[in-house]
This record gives C-alpha cells, structure tokens and sequence, in this order.
C-alpha cells in the first residue's frame, strides 16, 4: 500500500476555526462557504494550495498500491483538489483556484491528461484555465453544468469569486463514460442534487477502490441544494444510488473536508440512514 505524507506549501497559514451553520432545504450540515464538522475551515481570503499525498486510502483489496493521490486545498472556501497519477499520467480533479500553484506542485515527468470537473461551482472550476494554459489537459464536465463553469470568476450567491470563469470544454461526459489515465480508469456516475451535472467518479482497474464525489456526500453529511440548480429530490435519489452502488470498502474523496470511506459513511451519516 502506497504510503501517505503530509506536507504544507511554503507560507501557508494554518487553517482557522469556524462556527456551523443553518442546514439547507435537504437537511444538510454542510453549506457551501461555511464551516462543517472535520471541514478545514474556511479562510479569511486567498490562499495558495495546502499539499497532501496520499495512497489510495489504503484499504484492504485495493489494487492501486502504485498510484498516487495528491491533495490541493484552494481558495476562499478551502476546496479539495485532487491529482490522481497513475504509470505517469495524471488526472486533475476540480481545480477550483490556483491553477498555476497546482501545476507547479505536480510532480516531475506527469503528463496531465485530464482536467476533471465534478460540477460547475466556481470553487471547483475556477482554475481550470490557469491549469490547462499551464500543463495541458482535456477539460471534461457534465453538460449540464458547463454553462454554470463559465461564471466561476464571477461573484456567486455566497459572493465569492474565484481565479477565471472556466473555458469551454475539451471533452463532456455523462452517465456510465469512462476516462482512463495509466493504469486507472473511473467510471461516471450522475450524482445530481447539488448542481444538474454533479457527477462521481468511480475508480475501476488500477483505481479500484477510490472514488470522487465533490459536493454529493461529505464526512457525515452532503452537498446542499439550496443554490441555483440545486434539488433535495435529486441528492435524496443521488444519496440511495451511491448507497447502493458504491462498494463500501470504498475510499472518498470528498469536495470539502476530510477523506472518508463509504463503510464510515454507511455506519455514521445521517443521509445514508
């Protein structure tokens, strides 16, 4: 199993403290740009990316001991973005800001194959632009959310901005497209509710085992629905799926706070209940 280090970009300030919040109209903890339990926090303004690697979550089964995953934390609200690196190609997942910071932090000799939105908040597609000038990649979303991706440099509800509105897309996916880098390859799921075009990706071949599910499902919670777009029926339907069809030795990598697998999920979050 691959092992897993920690380290912070020179500079970085340390994570604040934050109070919770409302719930929104499902019920949810977690608000887009306030604070949950075992989120990092939300900053008090820009900054560059907090760096982690990771194996793949290292449980047993997994077939991905030689793939890496690194984690970005950027922007106001503190989003998780992931670099999955597999036999020298790597995949970038929802980039929300600090594109330039991200590539510069990717290791020698990766070849960026894929820029990979979960869905089109400005927190998650942000610095797409910044990355692809920068290191190349197909940028890839939902149909359904490109229109949205193209506003991530304007303010949002929560009156947050972020680095560029994303360009037009390289690539869409929909339900049951598969992307591969290296040895991996990750199956999409449509995983509505937070946005029309939220989407999973489930690892398959040498990712067996991981999974991206950005705003959907986070550490004992889910993504809320009360912005634009947003369904309570849809994330209640989403949530059942996932549910169902995620194994539960399964790792998630989750679009805001703490990496969480599927089987603490199943035992503790009040949504999969």
């Amino acid at each position: 199993m691959a092992e897993t280090s920690k380290r912070a970009h020179e500079g970085y300030e340390d994570h604040d403290e934050h109070e919770g919040h409302e719930s929104c109209d499902c019920g949810c903890d977690h608000h887009e740009g306030e604070a949950h339990d075992g989120c990092h926090g939300q900053g008090d303004g820009r900054r560059d990316c907090e760096h982690e690697s990771h194996g793949c979550g290292g449980h047993e089964g997994c077939g991905c001991e030689h793939d890496q995953v690194a984690m970005f934390i950027v922007g106001p609200i503190e989003t998780n973005c992931y670099a999955y690196i597999s036999e020298g190609e790597c995949m970038v997942v929802d980039p929300g800001n600090s594109g330039a910071k991200i590539a510069e932090h990717l290791p020698d000799g990766v070849t960026v194959k894929y820029i990979a939105a979960t869905h089109g908040h400005g927190d998650h597609v942000g610095g797409v632009k910044a990355l692809k000038e920068a290191v190349g990649g197909s940028y890839v979303i939902h149909p359904a959310d490109v229109e949205l991706a193209k506003h991530a440099g304007e303010p949002s509800e929560l009156g947050y901005s972020y680095d560029d509105n994303a360009p037009d897309p390289d690539l869409t996916y929909t339900e049951g497209d598969v992307i591969e880098v290296g040895g991996a390859s990750f199956r999409v799921i449509e995983t509505p509710g937070h946005t029309p075009g939220s989407i999973c990706l489930v690892g398959e071949g040498s990712a067996e085992g991981v999974c991206f599910v950005g705003d959907t499902v986070f550490q004992g919670s889910c993504g809320r629905t009360d912005l634009a777009g947003g369904s309570p029926e849809d994330m209640r339907a989403s949530l059942a799926r996932i549910k169902r069809e995620i194994d539960p030795h399964t790792t998630l990598f989750c679009g805001h706070g703490e990496i969480t697998t599927m089987e603490d999920e199943l035992a503790s979050n009040p949504y999969f209940q």
